[in-house]
């Protein structure tokens, strides 16, 4: 009888630790659709954080440094949130302003001609979902081929990679996308 005490107690101490790490992966994000902590691509490689910021534009406007490879989504006195992001290698890169066009969950891709005559490899249609490029969400900038979207590839982040849009990783165009509304004033600068 104490040995299957034993192999009982030991099996609810299994169960209770697995419960446990269990509970500890949903606080930490570590599975998809965990806690408030929850991931859609990855660690990023650089944090998004308030800071100070001396530009003259209206809190709600987005401006992109593509130098810097940040965004910052403006805030009140004189304060903005600054994104990570990658940005269009060379030849790519472009600058001017727009407002978001249109604003899309889970977006399904076509890549452009220019972009199939460089890479005739490219699928012609690809539907949304998290292998998809332009990840998590994006927003289109005016009648452009460009956008502002997420990316599986966080490794990217910081990097001129894009064919000029502007990647970021799916946590933080999620907590963009909640931020603005189509017809946000979207500045870029090289």
């Amino acid at each position: 009888m104490t040995r299957a005490f034993a192999i009982l107690f030991a099996s609810l101490a299994l169960l209770a630790g697995a419960g446990q790490a269990h509970a500890q992966a949903l606080n930490t994000g570590d599975i998809m659709g965990g806690g408030p902590n929850f991931s859609l691509g990855g660690a990023n490689p650089i944090p998004r954080q308030t800071v100070s910021f001396a530009g003259n534009y209206a809190p709600g406007t987005i401006f992109i440094n593509t130098a810097e490879r940040r965004l910052y989504l403006v805030l009140q006195n004189g304060q903005a949130l600054r994104y990570g992001i990658g940005v269009g290698r060379d030849g790519f890169r472009w600058s001017g302003t727009h407002r978001i066009s249109a604003k899309k969950e889970w977006p399904g891709w076509t890549p452009p001609s220019q972009m199939l005559a460089r890479r005739p490899d490219l699928p012609r249609y690809m539907p949304g979902g998290i292998d998809n490029p332009l990840g998590a969400r994006a927003m289109y900038l005016g009648s452009t081929l460009y956008r502002i979207h997420g990316s599986n590839e966080p490794e990217t982040i910081g990097q001129a990679v894009s064919s000029g849009c502007f990647r970021m990783t799916n946590d933080d165009v999620t907590d963009l996308y909640g931020r603005v509304s189509v017809g946000t004033t979207v500045v870029v600068k090289n």
